[in-house]
């Protein structure tokens, strides 16, 4: 089996004293262009870096790279024009445990969905990056990723707000997702105006993901549904039933027609959402435990999946101590690399890199490279603007549509 070529590394500072707890990354994550990292260093700490210039650390100095050798103090004043020329590195203490961070930006043309505009603090802008980053004591601070000025700090949710996503329309829609059992809707455009509370989850929820076109949310959490919801009516769509233990994460295709669920089940399930079937399970435990036992299993725990921008590659973190690059038409990792108490990973913005957290730190591999055939690149154009019941009811042979809605 190929093992994966290490990138580079971002170790976090320690101290001798240094505890072991508190110290969890429990995130990791890139903006939407590309231009930063960012990641929970563990106690209240959020590092942001330009990744231009991580990238270029990795080439200078090998793969080693301590987080805080190269870092930058922000000069203090309020000079906007230079700042979004030259990215600068920032550390924000977010005064809790953070849990969860997403970025967002904003596109100008996508209306808030609040009628009353004038009286707005903020004027989101083209060029405007924010930070949202979920907090121990149930808060949701927002930032602004070029200055790492705090600019909101969203109170509503009573429990930790376990993951974050923002609407990829640019609308600067984000739903977080907490432990005290809910989802909730907030319109960063309308000064963080919480818009909706999602209910139906009985226990603690873990994930929650956008699809590609903002029009569907997936959520999971400790129970064994996977839960899509309508997020122009806000309105529950189905529940995906399959796994035998706690959903734990979930990612969206890039081109929307398939959903892939991580859980403690041992398994990588990969979806059809639009008709709620199961097209393909990677399992990370042979042979796999039978549903009774299937939290018995905890050294082969699933804690992450993401799905690379090619399509074709989904990478997963086990508590096996491996991370696994599959392929969503072969039943057996294309590739593996070693990582001790891994917590979460993402791909970063051009799929090239995969970027893996733990105790603080962050380690970086370089992702299976593929050409995309035709066919393939087809595919995903079609499924970008058609769901499953449409490519159906085309008039073309069969085994197209097969080909297209990814059961071949």
């Amino acid at each position: 089996l190929a093992r994966s070529r290490t990138v580079g590394e971002l170790l976090a500072p320690t101290s001798p004293f240094d505890k072991k707890c508190g110290r969890e990354n429990w995130t990791v994550a890139f903006a939407p262009d590309g231009s930063y990292f960012a990641w929970s260093q563990g106690h209240r700490i959020v590092k942001l870096v330009p990744w231009s210039q991580c990238l270029n650390n990795f080439l200078l100095h090998g793969t080693k790279n301590v987080a805080n050798s190269i870092s930058t103090r922000l000069p203090r004043q309020n000079s906007d024009s230079g700042q979004k020329n030259k990215p600068c590195e920032h550390i924000i203490d977010c005064g809790d445990i953070v849990w969860s961070l997403a970025f967002g930006s904003s596109v100008p043309e996508k209306q808030s969905r609040c009628v009353n505009i004038e009286w707005h603090r903020f004027k989101f802008g083209q060029d405007q990056l924010l930070l949202a980053t979920g907090l121990n004591n149930g808060r949701i601070k927002i930032w602004d990723v070029y200055t790492g000025k705090l600019l909101l700090n969203l109170m509503d949710h009573t429990e930790v707000v376990r993951d974050l996503t923002f609407a990829p329309d640019g609308s600067l829609i984000l739903v977080s997702a907490s432990r005290d059992k809910t989802l909730r809707v907030w319109d960063l455009k309308d000064d963080g105006n919480m818009m909706k509370v999602l209910r139906g989850h009985q226990n603690w929820v873990y994930g929650c993901a956008f699809s590609p076109d903002s029009s569907i949310l997936c959520s999971v959490g400790a129970s064994k549904a996977v839960f899509l919801w309508d997020m122009d009516k806000y309105s529950m769509i189905r529940k995906l039933e399959g796994h035998h233990n706690d959903v734990v994460a979930c990612e969206f295709s890039p081109d929307g027609a398939l959903l892939a669920t991580a859980s403690y089940d041992t398994r990588v399930y990969v979806w059809d959402p639009h008709v709620g079937v199961i097209l393909m399970e990677f399992g990370h435990l042979f042979p796999p435990p039978t549903p009774i036992f299937a939290g018995g299993a905890n050294d082969r725990w699933v804690r992450s999946v993401s799905f690379s921008h090619d399509g074709l590659h989904i990478a997963s973190l086990a508590d096996d101590k491996m991370v696994r690059f599959w392929r969503i038409d072969e039943e057996y990792p294309v590739q593996v690399a070693p990582l001790n108490n891994g917590l979460c990973c993402t791909f970063s913005t051009d799929g090239s890199v995969l970027a893996a957290g733990q105790d603080g730190s962050v380690y970086f591999w370089a992702t299976p490279r593929q050409v995309s055939s035709l066919q393939h690149l087809c595919r995903m154009a079609i499924r970008r603007v058609m769901p499953t019941s449409q490519v159906k009811n085309l008039p073309i042979p069969s085994k197209v549509v097969e080909f297209l809605c990814y059961q071949i």
